[in-house]
This record gives structure tokens, sequence and C-alpha cells, in this order.
């Protein structure tokens, strides 16, 4: 299980600059085991969004937000919105963000912050990895994370070591994630994204406040403990 917790609604109506009509996608997985994607959250987003003057054209909630073709089959069934809408707001872990942005061709911003838990990524095998760095940057590449698609997690651009034929210098057998990066704004529309300057991480999100620590989800996730409970269980 992923752990997240709810980024300012500031910085998502920020986000939404130039932006009226968003359809809000919710994992109801992981998001809502730990309370960052339960009925109460998705209710104060959707006021802070009406306060800021922005329109919900349509909420779609989907089990699993890690399993991209799970993702595409029920989206279809709601085209017109989407096709309407001006942006997606994605309430899921960093996985969850990359494969909606990877299915529609749709700005998409994310509303939660992953926290690194020490646990498994994702519950649906998939080639999205998530940093769970407590500090999401999709909003700015077009949904591909530079902390994990650069081999140098590099976050304010390329290096200039990328082949001709867009590798990466430091493994050939994989695209440069920048170039990956540039081409999806540029296909979105958005390359003004890519002159936004992001601070350094702050290492002290990695892990997020420590009442998270002192939560049953935290300790499922250490194998020691977690081993422990199932014992238990097992012995009742």
């Amino acid at each position: 299980m992923i752990a997240s917790k709810p980024k300012p609604i500031e910085q998502i109506v920020e986000y939404l600059e130039g932006e009226q009509s968003v359809i809000i996608v919710v994992c109801t997985g992981c998001p809502e085991g730990c309370d960052s994607g339960n009925a109460e959250q998705l209710a104060a987003l959707k006021q802070g969004l009406a306060e800021a003057g922005k329109r919900v054209a349509d909420t779609i909630a989907i089990d699993f937000l890690c399993n991209k073709t799970l993702i595409a089959r029920r989206l279809m069934a709601h085209l017109d919105a989407l096709n309407e809408a001006d942006a997606l707001l994605v309430s899921a872990c960093g996985i969850g963000v990359q494969a909606v942005a990877g299915t529609v061709d749709k700005i998409t911003h994310p509303v939660l912050d992953t926290i690194s838990m020490g646990g498994f990524q994702g519950l649906w095998p998939g080639e999205e990895r998530c940093m769970e760095c407590g500090d999401c940057l999709l909003h700015y590449t077009g949904g591909i994370c530079p902390r994990v698609a650069c081999s140098k997690g590099l976050v304010s651009g390329q290096c200039g070591g990328a082949d001709v034929d867009g590798s990466c210098e430091v493994d050939r057998s994989i695209p440069c994630g920048w170039i990956r990066i540039y081409e999806r704004l540029q296909k979105l529309g958005r390359l003004e994204l890519m002159d936004q300057l992001v601070a350094p991480l702050d290492h002290r999100n990695l892990t997020g406040d420590v009442k998270y620590r002192t939560t049953t989800w935290w300790a499922l996730e250490e194998p020691a403990i977690g081993t422990q409970l199932a014992d238990e269980a097992d012995g009742d």
C-alpha cells in the first residue's frame, strides 16, 4: 500500500490557472485506505475548487489507478466530458497520476503528495514508478516523473548527454526522460511549463509528518511488524 496526503488547495488552484472545467479522477484503493482520498477529502476539494471559480464537470472513481487497462475502459464511458474538460485532477499516488496521463491526451494535475512508507509500488504491475518524494512534480512535466524517468533524477531539464537517437547517456537502452517530457508537453501544447523553476527536494517530505508513522497502515508496511500481525491473526 502507498500512503499519500492532500496537496494544499491553493497549490491545486495555481495548477489550474487558465483552466476552468476539470474532471476529478479518484483512486479508491490506497488513497482511501489512508484517508487522503475519502469522501470527506473529495468534498473539501470540490468546495475549494468552487470557491476558486472552477467547475467540476465530472467525478470518476476507479478501483486501481495503477492499472492502465482499467483506466482506459472506465474513462471510455466519459468521453464527452473528457473532450470538453480543460484538465484532469487525479487523486492518486504518483503511479496513478502517471498512468492516467499516459492513457489520455489531456493535461493532468496531481491532487496528492505520495509519502514513502517503505512498501511496494502500486497494486498492479506496470512501467510507472514513484519515488514517493512527498512533493509531486507531475503537473510541470506532463505526467512523467523526472525523478524516476531521468537516470540522474534531474528536475529542471535534461543534462545534454542524450544521444542523437534520444537515448540516455547513462544507459543507451532507455530513452532520455526529459526528451519524453518535452515531447509529452509539446503534444499537450504546454511547453511553457518547462520554464517553471522547481525547488530542490526537501527530504523531510519523504516520510511526512511523524503522525503518519504512528498509524496502523504505516505499521503494516514494516516487514517485521506486518509479519508479527499476520502471525497473531493466524494464531487466533
